[in-house]
C-alpha cells in the first residue's frame, strides 16, 4: 500500500469548517430548531448509519446511487451511510410513534453523498428539515412551505422565488398507459429536458385519446406567473378529475402561501418532475440569485413509512446549512483580553461578561494586565485593566 505524501489533504467534497463559519452555521442551526419548535416541531436525532434497505425504503434512483455503503463486521448485513435524513424520519414515525393525529418532527445533521450533486459541492451536506405526517390536503402542504421560507427569510436569504408544481397532474395523464421502465425513463427525461418533440414521439404508440398526447406536451409551456393555473385549467379540463384535484391543490396552497408571504414571489411550473419516483403531490423548490441550484426543496411524499408498517400522508422540506452560510474571510467576532492573574474581583468580572454572551480570553503564563500585546495578536478589540481597583474595559490599539 503506498503512502499518501499529503495526509493532510482530505477526498474531494470533503471540507473542513473553520471556526467563523462553524460558528454562523450552528448559530443558525440552534435558531432554526428554536422555529421549528415554536411550530409544534419536535427534534429527533437519527444515527449516521442503517441497514441498507431500511435508508433505500421508497426513495428513488437518485438516492440509491449517493448512497455510501458498508459491510456490517457484526451482522454480516449490508450497511448505509445517509444520503438524506427523510426516510429515517419516516421510520421513527412509523415505529416510535403510535396516535394517530398528525405529527410534525425536525431534524438537524449531516448526511452523505457518494459524488457532488454539481461542480464543487460538498459531499457532506449539513441538512435541516421538517416533516409532518398524517396530514392530507393542501393545507398541510401549505404548512411547510411557508416553514421553509420562513427558515430561509431567517437565514438572511433574501430575493426568494418560490417554484411550485404537481406531479399529481403528470401522473394523472399519464393514467393506465402500459409503460415498461424504459418507455416511462424516455418520457421522463423528455420532460425533464423540456423536449417537445422527443415527448410527443415517446407517446407515439400507446393508442392515446385525441388530444391527450398534446394535453401532455402541453406541460412543458405551462410555466410562469400565478396566472399560469387558469390557462391550465383550460388546457387539461378535459383530463378528469384526478387533474382537476391537483390544481385545485396548487390554487389553496399558492392561496393561503400568498396570504402568509405578501412580498414572496411565485412560479407555477407544472413540468417540474424533481423527484418523480418519489414524491406524490404538491412539491416546491425556492431559489436566490447567485445561487445555481435551490436552497430550498420540500414536496409531499405518502405512504413512505409504508415499508416500516405504517404507510402515512406526509409531506416535508429540507434545506443545506453548509449552502446558507457561505466561507467566512476574515473572523469579526469581538473579543475582550483577560489577564492571567489570580484576582477574585477579575474573575467575577469574567463570569459576568461571559454569561452576557460576550467572549473573553484568558492570558495564559505570567502576563499582566500592562501586556497589551498579546491582546492584539489574539485579536482581542478590548482588554481588561484594573483602574482604581475596578477591571474595566479598555481599547486594545
Amino acid at each position: 500500500m503506498s503512502q499518501n505524501p499529503r495526509p493532510w489533504l482530505l477526498p474531494a467534497g470533503f471540507e473542513d469548517i473553520l471556526p467563523a463559519r462553524a460558528e454562523r452555521i450552528e448559530s443558525l442551526r440552534r435558531s432554526l430548531l428554536d422555529l421549528y419548535r415554536s411550530w409544534g416541531y419536535q427534534q429527533v436525532i437519527p444515527p449516521m448509519l442503517e441497514h441498507l434497505e431500511t435508508l433505500l425504503t421508497g426513495v428513488g434512483q437518485e438516492l440509491q446511487l449517493q448512497t455510501m455503503r458498508l459491510l456490517d463486521q457484526e451482522s454480516g448485513r449490508m450497511l448505509g451511510l445517509r444520503a438524506d435524513m427523510t426516510p429515517q424520519v419516516a421510520r421513527i414515525d412509523a415505529h416510535r410513534f403510535h396516535a394517530d393525529q398528525p405529527n410534525r418532527l425536525c431534524y438537524a445533521g449531516t448526511v452523505l453523498h457518494a459524488s457532488s450533486d454539481h461542480y464543487g459541492g460538498s459531499r457532506a451536506p449539513f441538512q435541516i428539515g421538517a416533516e409532518l405526517f398524517g396530514a392530507t390536503g393542501p393545507a398541510a402542504d401549505a404548512e411547510v412551505a411557508s416553514l421553509m421560507i420562513e427558515s430561509l427569510y431567517l437565514a438572511g436569504c433574501e430575493d426568494l422565488v418560490l417554484d411550485l408544481g404537481h406531479l399529481g397532474i403528470f401522473r394523472n395523464l399519464l393514467g393506465d398507459l402500459p409503460l415498461d421502465p424504459a418507455s416511462e425513463s424516455v418520457i421522463y427525461l423528455a420532460m425533464q429536458r423540456k423536449a417537445a418533440d422527443d415527448l410527443l414521439a415517446a407517446l407515439q404508440g400507446f393508442g392515446l385519446a385525441p388530444g391527450r398526447r398534446e394535453r401532455i406536451a402541453a406541460l412543458l409551456q405551462l410555466q410562469g406567473g400565478c396566472g399560469t393555473l387558469a390557462e391550465a385549467r383550460a388546457i387539461l379540463g378535459p383530463s378528469g378529475t384526478g387533474v382537476t384535484d391537483a390544481l385545485d391543490e396548487l390554487d389553496s396552497i399558492l392561496a393561503s402561501l400568498q396570504a402568509r408571504h405578501p412580498a414572496l414571489k411565485i412560479q407555477i411550473d407544472l413540468a417540474e418532475l424533481r423527484g418523480y419516483r418519489y414524491h406524490t403531490g404538491a412539491v416546491f423548490s425556492v431559489y436566490t440569485p447567485g445561487q445555481g441550484s435551490a436552497i430550498g426543496m420540500g414536496g409531499r411524499y405518502d405512504n413512505i413509512g409504508a415499508a416500516f408498517g405504517r404507510g402515512r400522508p406526509a409531506t416535508g422540506f429540507s434545506l443545506d446549512l453548509k449552502q446558507l452560510v457561505a466561507p467566512v474571510q476574515n473572523d469579526q467576532t469581538a473579543r475582550i483580553w483577560a489577564p492571567a492573574l489570580a484576582d477574585p474581583a477579575l474573575a467575577a468580572r469574567v463570569a459576568a461578561l461571559r454569561a452576557s454572551g460576550q467572549v473573553v480570553i484568558h492570558a495564559l503564563g505570567s502576563s499582566t494586565d500592562g501586556n497589551l500585546a498579546q491582546a492584539a495578536a489574539l485579536g482581542c478589540q478590548q482588554a481588561l485593566v484594573e483602574k482604581n481597583g475596578q477591571w474595566e474595559l479598555v481599547p486594545v490599539a
